[in-house]
């Protein structure tokens, strides 16, 4: 899912291109003296206080981010599921009413278009959240692949979506909502239908930061409201800096740096949202990796030094290079420099190794990609 980050271009509000789009809460996050970057074509926050403030909100009570440029779409028809089944990786038949799950887009390469989380409303009408980046190809992508007479809608514009995350973030959404015991009880990926603070919603329980907590999803019009509810409900305002900060720490991947139309999902650790059962766009490239596997997978590296490791920067154990960062931050979980890695297949947790921080190596160990998990 998308994020801003650290090696994203940046600027300031003054002087940014008329041709960026706004949010429904453009203007809220003004007031609120955020710092406005481009991202994905839209004016965002990248943070309002810090970075390591807002992180340490979300990990320990709640805090909330825009993220209304993700694009939201949604599909009918009578065939509705046999389309989805063949455009994702995922077994969409498991799903029930109310529920969703975290899938791929597939090209035929054994790539990904993108990383995406599809919802069943009805037995013949779906939603799919997709990457901000990747709105424009996705739809066009979704469409040439049509041939099975399903209405496809793109709501992105109508609606707004806000995120809210952390420990306090389930019990602050119940208390605002007008189905509190609903909210308390759904489990991970399940929605429900709500008013929250007045505001009609779609909730999805669902986030990117690796804590509890939801995705509420209500017309444009209504997101100043659902925003000012939830800010007087004691939850945080968040920028896109810590949501990266979050998710790294959390082992999510980013489409563009741990995903990507020509890297394989079985090399990045995504397998488990493949499914071995049915055929899908690019199955068999996808179902041959996982068989033979590939050159290079997806790891987490530790350093033992505070220091911010950029994506490109060179991964050697011993005097030999055996991979490449693909994205890294400094944690305020751990005080320390993390990153992930696509490594030498046969490099295995718990080796030592050392990245190259523009010229000096850095002590670190290979580890688990998840740095946090939710108790």
């Amino acid at each position: 899912m998308p994020c801003y980050h650290a090696s994203s271009q940046a600027g300031t509000l003054l002087g940014m291109s008329e041709t960026l789009l706004r949010t429904p809460l453009f203007h809220a996050h003004v007031a609120l003296n955020a710092r406005m970057v481009p991202f994905a074509g839209y004016e965002m926050p990248v943070q309002y206080s810090s970075i390591i403030a807002e992180s340490k909100a979300v990990r320990e009570g709640a805090g909330m981010f825009d993220v209304s440029h993700m694009a939201r779409l949604r599909f009918k028809g009578e065939r509705v599921l046999e389309f989805l089944e063949w455009i994702t990786s995922n077994d969409v038949s498991k799903l029930e009413d109310g529920q969703g799950h975290y899938s791929l887009l597939p090209n035929a390469d054994g790539g990904c278009v993108d990383d995406i989380i599809v919802y069943r409303l009805s037995e013949h009408e779906y939603a799919m959240v997709v990457n901000a980046s990747n709105h424009e190809k996705d739809v066009a992508w979704i469409r040439s692949q049509n041939k099975f007479g399903v209405e496809i809608s793109d709501e992105t514009d109508d609606t707004a979506m806000i995120a809210v995350q952390g420990p306090s973030a389930r019990s602050i959404v119940a208390k605002l909502s007008d189905q509190p015991e609903a909210i308390s009880s759904v489990g991970l990926f399940g929605v429900v239908n709500c008013s929250v603070a007045g505001v009609p919603c779609f909730a999805p329980c669902s986030g990117y930061t690796g804590e509890d907590g939801f995705e509420l999803i209500c017309a444009a019009s209504d997101a100043v409201k659902l925003w000012d509810a939830l800010l007087a409900a004691g939850v945080a305002s968040c920028g896109l800096g810590s949501r990266d900060t979050l998710r790294v720490e959390a082992g999510l991947p980013l489409y563009g740096h741990e995903l990507g139309d020509d890297l394989s999902p079985i090399a990045a650790g995504l397998g488990w949202v493949v499914s071995k059962t049915k055929s899908f766009v690019g199955s068999d490239i996808i179902n041959a990796a996982r068989t033979n596997g590939t050159p290079t997978k997806l790891q987490g590296i530790q350093l033992t030094t505070k220091r911010l490791i950029a994506p490109g920067m060179k991964v050697y154990v011993g005097n030999e290079e055996v991979g490449e960062v693909c994205s890294g931050v400094v944690s305020p979980l751990l005080d320390t420099g993390i990153a992930f890695a696509f490594l030498r297949s046969d490099i295995k947790i718990g080796a030592d190794c050392e990245i190259d921080v523009r010229g000096k190596r850095e002590p670190g160990k290979v580890v688990s990609k998840r740095f946090f998990k939710r108790a």
